[in-house]
């Protein structure tokens, strides 16, 4: 591990990780209370701004067009700096559509440094190495929202939201500008395709991020809005809540990655679907509070399990395919996703328990679907039936 982390592309991407998680963790944690207690936003609103999130990640084919004129590590500190102006200006519109506008903005920096971001991992790191290298960008992740969880926690007594988003925007802007005038990359990495690539064997792969879309949105959009509706989370403890879970994460990601390595990805996989059938069929009945948190800390844990899919897919793909399917990946991930929120806000009208039903369905065709990954001789191969 010593090696891989003196790597200088994986310090770049160590560091554009750790503003893309402390901006997106930011804009999590205030988003629900500012929405409901400032703009004084229901159900169905959140759905719909739920909705306009994940358009960009939809568009993330657009990806594979604009690294013709963009090298790629430079696009995606590009996306940082998007990213932190977006959340920067999120508190200066209190408004419907103003979040709507400035959701988009995030959004597009978010999930285009998420795309380059697994599509440079994937390029310049092995199979062996990947997933420790997923793992500690993921634990480092954590360990900066610990810092800026605690950061909220004591800052909301004194500053205003409005404040708050706009010192942690202009935090991301600066990295993101750093990232810009960094070359960490190095010769011998293959060509990408530079092209969209859709091809008949990587259709598990496709399936099963279809599906982490679908069943994800639900908990990006319902889970802590549960909280704050429902249970009456205030701006404090959702923050500690954030806390808690990121502490835990920093600790349990690296093993993560060890235990693909070591287990394979059908079976790391098929435990997170498994636990996710119980703990969405928990959101929709638990009266709890205590109940409702183990619930929440758990969904987090296992969110980070999904890290397998992209490894399956170094598994089984061409090197030269990585860039554009990691941008095919990301769209077709996001299909369900720019529909589901908006329709469970609908269901939520109707009854909350809803969304979370639909989510324990999800989770269990997931399930199904990930027994189509065989092994031979510790190789990951993929079927046909």
């Amino acid at each position: 591990m010593n090696k891989i982390t003196k790597d200088p592309m994986f310090r770049y991407l160590a560091l554009l990780s750790i503003a893309a998680t402390v901006g997106l963790q930011v804009w999590r944690t205030l988003f629900n209370n500012f929405a409901v207690e400032i703009v004084h936003l229901e159900g169905n609103h959140i759905g719909i701004i739920q909705s306009v999130r994940e358009i960009p990640g939809f568009l993330a084919l657009l990806i594979i067009y604009i690294i013709l004129i963009v090298k790629e590590h430079r696009l995606s500190a590009l996306s940082i700096a998007i990213l932190g102006f977006g959340v920067g200006i999120t508190g200066i519109f209190p408004s419907y559509t103003g979040l709507i506008a400035t959701t988009m903005i995030m959004s597009f920096g978010f999930h285009y440094f998420e795309t380059t971001n697994q599509s440079l991992t994937l390029q310049y790191f092995d199979q062996d190495s990947s997933p420790l290298v997923i793992g500690k960008l993921r634990s480092y992740g954590a360990a900066a929202n610990i810092a800026v969880g605690i950061f909220i926690y004591f800052i909301s007594y004194i500053l205003s939201y409005k404040a708050t988003f706009v010192l942690i925007g202009l935090v991301i802007v600066i990295v993101g500008t750093w990232g810009i005038l960094q070359n960490p990359t190095r010769e011998g990495i293959p060509l990408q395709h530079k092209k969209m690539i859709f091809k008949k064997k990587y259709w598990l792969y496709y399936l099963l991020t279809f599906m982490a879309g679908a069943r994800r949105q639900i908990f990006v959009a319902f889970a802590v809005f549960l909280l704050v509706k429902k249970f009456e989370f205030s701006i404090q403890e959702i923050t500690m809540l954030f806390v808690l879970n990121n502490t835990i994460n920093y600790f349990l990601n690296p093993l993560i990655g060890k235990a693909i390595i070591k287990f394979g990805e059908r079976r790391v996989l098929s435990l997170e679907y498994f636990s996710l059938i119980i703990i969405f069929i928990g959101y929709a009945f638990v009266e709890s509070k205590a109940i409702i948190v183990v619930l929440y800390v758990l969904d987090h844990i296992f969110f980070n399990f999904a890290m397998g899919i992209r490894t399956y897919f170094q598994k089984i793909g061409d090197p030269k395919d990585i860039a554009p399917s990691m941008a095919v990946g990301f769209t077709i991930n996001h299909i369900a996703a720019v529909i589901i929120p908006a329709l469970g806000g609908l269901m939520w009208i109707l009854d909350y328990r809803i969304p979370f039903i639909a989510g324990a369905v999800m989770s269990a065709i997931s399930l199904s679907l990930v027994q189509f990954i065989k092994y031979k001789k510790n190789k990951i191969t993929y079927v046909q039936k």
